[in-house]
Formats: structure tokens, sequence, C-alpha cells
């Protein structure tokens, strides 16, 4: 091995090659610093005295399936204008580190394409490693993203189980990026978004979000100036949820007979797109025959429809007449769950037409985001260290491999 192959292969500069030595399958090779590079590492004066060594092993990129060590006796200096005796710093390796850069680059590159227990295995070294070498790049990277240019913005919850429960996502919509994540749901879970955003002095337009008064609570609160936006996703959802509850109150109180027979079994007909029934399974038949069975339900579920249609017209103004129609169609309709809905949707008109100022502005990204988020939990089986799961989250806009935990 020559000096030139030390810095080609592992990326050390300015040490001299001393020998090599095969102990049980690993390659350990010594290395000297070159004695006219020594400075002091705090005021970088070359002006100092070499006071005693101390002999480090750091483990870097392989050779096949070997390990290999590099052995470096790092010198401790006595600097004449600081008048302390340090120890130089080693710049092939980060501090508190016993490995190299090299090493931790390639355990990077590794980790895009294989789990961190594959990694951990393929490398020789413990899981732990494989991880810290990941969450401290992670955290380099992520930990405190750039707020200043964020103009839209989408905020939403999702449920990762009984212990991690629920985690509250920012995600920045014109980049795609999460920008925060949150413990637990509701206005709380934002404390600490709305001081970094603050501090950033970020001007922000618009904000996406459900009908949930904690979220619309504290984006009023915490930015007066910007449009709220509510999600046609979040609100066709709502309305389902009503409509399931209807069908379910209404097959209960129904005798046993023909009624009772015809809602059984019709949920998720009720709650798909017209245009998705299957005729092939006489999905539309049976939909039609409970319909024509059950005026209630049937009010409800054309209602539905004409719901989504608000979010289909050409402009603002149209969409405009078609919520108003709707809202007093759905007043008047007789259901109560009907009159319901309709008094909550009027009361939340501004949001929903502010839409069509944002040229369909929704929290469609974040849900997509969402999905990637419970696929990278159900790979991974779960996070032990919630912060390192949280780091992964943020970087999931830049992910173009495979999930892996």
């Amino acid at each position: 091995m020559s000096t030139s192959l030390l810095y080609h292969a592992f990326g050390i500069v300015g040490y001299f090659y001393q020998s090599t030595r095969f102990i049980a399958g690993i390659i350990i090779v010594s290395i000297q610093e070159d004695r006219w590079r020594l400075r002091c590492p705090v005021c970088r004066s070359r002006d100092v005295h070499c006071r005693g060594k101390s002999i480090r092993r750091f483990r870097t990129v392989p050779i096949g399936q070997k390990a290999v060590f590099i052995d470096l006796a790092v010198q401790r200096v006595e600097c004449t204008k600081c008048q302390a005796v340090r120890q130089v710093k080693v710049p092939f390796v980060d501090e508190h580190k016993r490995y190299t850069r090299a090493f931790e680059r390639l355990a990077l590159d590794l980790s895009m394409h294989m789990t961190i227990k594959a990694v951990s295995h393929h490398l020789g070294v413990s899981w732990d490693l494989v991880k810290g070498i990941q969450k401290g790049n992670l955290n380099k990277r992520y930990r405190l993203p750039k707020l200043a240019k964020v103009k839209r913005i989408a905020i939403d919850e999702i449920y990762q189980g009984k212990k991690l429960g629920y985690l509250t996502i920012v995600m920045d919509l014109q980049s795609g990026a999460v920008i925060f994540v949150g413990d637990g749901k509701g206005a709380d879970a934002l404390t600490l978004f709305w001081k970094r955003l603050k501090r950033s002095g970020a001007q922000i337009e618009a904000v996406a979000t459900d009908m949930g008064p904690a979220y619309i609570s504290a984006v009023r609160t915490n930015l007066p100036e910007a449009t709220l936006v509510f999600d046609h996703f979040h609100i066709i959802k709502l309305f389902n949820e009503k409509l399931t509850k209807l069908r379910r109150d209404l097959q209960r109180e129904a005798e046993s007979g023909p009624d009772k027979l015809a809602l059984k079994g019709t949920r998720w007909l009720l709650l798909k797109n017209s245009n998705n029934l299957d005729d092939t399974r006489d999905e539309r038949q049976r939909l039609d025959k409970a319909l024509k069975l059950n005026e209630p339900l049937a009010a409800a579920y054309y209602m539905k429809e004409e719901l989504r249609d608000i979010w289909l017209q050409p402009d603002k103004n149209s969409a405009q007449m078609a919520l108003d129609e709707w809202v007093k169609k759905a007043a008047v309709s007789g259901v109560n769950m009907l009159i319901k809905f309709s008094k909550t949707i009027a009361a939340h008109r501004s949001g929903i037409l502010a839409y069509f100022d944002f040229d369909g502005l929704s929290t469609g990204p974040l849900e997509g985001t969402n999905n990637k988020i419970k696929t990278l939990h159900k790979m991974a089986y779960g996070f032990r260290d919630i912060e390192f799961f949280k780091l992964k989250i943020m970087a999931l806009h830049e992910t173009k491999y495979a999930l892996v935990g």
C-alpha cells in the first residue's frame, strides 16, 4: 500500500503510510501524520511543540469482505500562542467518532437501498452504529428546515398506533417537504411550529386544513393574515361518516323485512363514487334497490354526489352558486343529518370557496405523504427512537428509493 492509495481509497490526506497488518481476518493500516502539518486545533498556529501521542483506531471502508482499520498516533501539542496543550484534530474523522468519513458515506449510500439491519450485517458493525450514522446525517439536513420562503402550508394529523398516538404534520405545499412534526393533535401540537415560523419572518398566504375547530382557532390566532382553505377531501370524508351513521340508524330502526335486507351490506356502495360502481357484481342494482325503499337515505346519497360537483365547477362564481344551492336544498330536505350538515357547510363557506382563489389548494399532497409515513412505519416494524422517526418523515420528499427502515 502507498501513501497515494490512502488518499484515493480512504480519502486520507497529509499522512504517511507505515505498515499493514493482518490479524484475525481484519486489515490494520498504520499511518503517521506529517510533522510539518501540525497546528494548534484552536488558533491554527504552527508554533507548536510535541507533547506525546495517543494511539487511536478508526474503522474505514472495507477491502472486499475484509474489515479495515486505521491506526494513528494522534499527537498532542503545546501551543506557544495559546499556552495550552491540546490534541490535534484528525481531519478525516468527525469529532468523537470511531469511524472515518469515508465509512460514514459508504453506510449512507448503502442505506438508500438496504435496511439498517442489512447494512449492519454487510459492514459487520452493530445496528445502532448504522442507525446513529443515519440519524446524524438526517439531523444535520432536516432538524431545523428553513421557513423564510414558505408561502402555502397544509396541516393534518396521522395516527400511528397506541405507542406513538397522533402526530401533527405540517407540509410546505410548494416544495412538498414536511417542515414540522408535532406530538399529539390539536392546537398544542403546533406551539413550537408557530414560534419557529414567527422567528423566520415567513409570510404565509394560505393554510389548507380540515374543518376541525382546534386548527381553525390556531391558524387564526397565529396567522391572522393567512387565508384558510378547507380541504374538499376532508369535507367529503366527514359527509361519508354522517352518511354511514344515517344508514346504520335507519337499518336499526327498520323492522325485519325487505327494507332491512336491502340496507344490509350497502355501506361501501354508499361511499363509492357512482362512476366506480361495478355492474358485473350488481352493485348499482343493489344500491338502487336500497335507495328506492328508503327516501331519507336516497336524499342523503344524491346530495353527496351533488356536493362532489361543487369542486368541479370552472370558476369561483359557479362554485358559489352551486354551494348556495346545495345548502338550500339540504336545509329543506327534511333529513336531520342533511339539515345539520348544511349549517356546517354554511359556517365554513368562505374557506370552502377559497379553494378556487389558490388554484385548487388542498391537503392532497400531505395525504400522499401520510400514506408514505404509514408505509415507512410498517416496513420498519415500528421505531423505538421517536426523534429518528420524525427525521425520517422530514426526509420523505427526497426519497427516490424504497422506504427501507
